[in-house]
């Protein structure tokens, strides 16, 4: 298929909007405390989704992975281990939209994710020493510094939210845990743990190598090799957050809920605490104790959805990394900067930002425009890299 950036920058950019929207569907899950509803859509997301779809697209997947396993034993293991580590970024990163809401728990975690998981990975390989000594790689780092003063300019309109809006309008927009000081602290540690996935995708390039030669030996797109590295990252992921939640499960004795008994958090739906809706008839006593079966098998689709769109934020993400080119690290900062983008926007439309002065706002908006700034800008780097590449190659033959 060759180097596209402009695709790459697509591809991104849609695996961004899947990762803002996943928390959505968990606002319409009704009387589950929230280790029910975490564990499930990570099933969904970690398990079952990568394993279905890289099924489908990439052929001999087990013996990929085998072969993977025999000939890179220590590759697959840290990418494993990395992916558990991105695990725990996981776990404290829903902490930090509790305390922060959608828009800046976004902006913050996964700007610091974003700083890492970009710089580090050229950094440990080499490669960065190049990147500084070429036009197009001074353009894409230009575009990781943009997008860190981006996620400053959030900080400071958070901050400012901070001090302007009431304990009122905090709850209506469902952000009764509101906490600057406590969110930054949680989004500064999820979003260094959370940078651990670019390192587990990196560890998993000969899983990758393996799959591209699978795919052009069977005359398929070579655009689907990054997926069964997901796999293995993925896995690593699931293993941390299934030993968390099988700790609250048992701490809160709330393993009944997956039955229909209901949680402890049942009156009123917010993406930032975890409370739910209640769901139960004040005339019918036997509804008090026990879910509806119809809002038992709600809860279930709700919380499988939300792992699904979730996961789909990585199989565009594999996409758009293999058009990226030599620079393919940059797709870390395309990846992130565009999560925050739409994440910024569903704190738009869900009013998250409502009872701030003027000034809030438009900080909010320069913090949205700088983001947008620095995607045109790496991609534009990237592009220029390709031209090279392209032009290189043409006067070689």
């Amino acid at each position: 298929m060759g180097t596209n950036p402009f695709i790459g920058v697509i591809y991104h950019w849609i695996g961004g909007f899947a990762s803002a929207t996943n928390f959505i569907p968990f606002r319409a899950i009704k009387r589950w405390s929230w280790e029910i509803y975490w564990l499930i859509q990570g099933f969904a997301a970690w398990i079952v989704a990568p394993v279905v779809l890289a099924s489908i697209f990439v052929p001999n997947l087990a013996g990929i992975l085998h072969t993977a396993y025999a000939t890179h034993p220590s590759d697959c293991l840290y990418a494993f281990l990395f992916g558990a580590l991105w695990g725990i970024g996981g776990l404290t990163f829903g902490l930090a939209i509790r305390y922060l809401g959608i828009a800046l728990g976004y902006a913050i975690a996964l700007g610091l994710c974003t700083a890492f998981g970009t710089l580090i990975p050229p950094i440990y390989s080499g490669q960065i020493t190049t990147i500084m000594h070429e036009t197009s790689g001074q353009i894409i780092l230009l575009g990781v510094a943009i997008c860190l003063i981006a996620v400053a300019v959030n900080g400071a309109a958070g901050w400012s939210k901070e001090k302007e809006i009431t304990p009122e309008e905090k709850a209506e927009a469902g952000e009764s845990d509101f906490s600057f000081i406590k969110g930054i602290a949680v989004a500064i540690f999820a979003g260094i743990m959370s940078s651990f996935f670019a390192f587990g995708l990196a560890a998993g390039k000969p899983i990758g190598d393996i799959a591209k030669t699978q795919l052009l030996a069977h005359h398929r797109l070579d655009l689907w090799q990054n997926l069964p590295i997901l796999i293995v990252v993925l896995w690593g992921g699931f293993l941390t957050n299934f030993i968390w939640s099988a700790i609250l499960i048992v701490k809160n004795s709330s393993v009944k809920q997956f039955f229909g008994a209901p949680g402890t958090n049942p009156m009123r739906a917010s993406h930032a605490s975890g409370d739910t809706l209640v769901d139960f008839d004040p005339l019918d006593a036997s509804t008090y104790d026990r879910l509806a079966p119809k809002t038992l098998v709600a809860n279930y689709l709700f919380a499988a959805m939300a792992g699904v769109i979730w996961y789909f934020q990585f199989f565009f993400y594999s996409m758009g990394q293999t058009k990226m080119g030599k620079y393919d690290f940059s797709s870390w900062t395309l990846h992130m900067a565009s999560i925050i983008i739409f994440a910024t926007l569903w704190g738009l439309a869900l009013k998250e930002w409502r009872g701030t002065s003027r000034r809030t706002r438009w900080l909010v908006a320069a913090g949205l425009f700088l983001l947008v700034s620095s995607t045109i800008i790496v991609g534009y780097g990237n592009y220029l890299k390709a031209t090279q590449v392209i032009v290189t190659t043409t006067m070689l033959h």
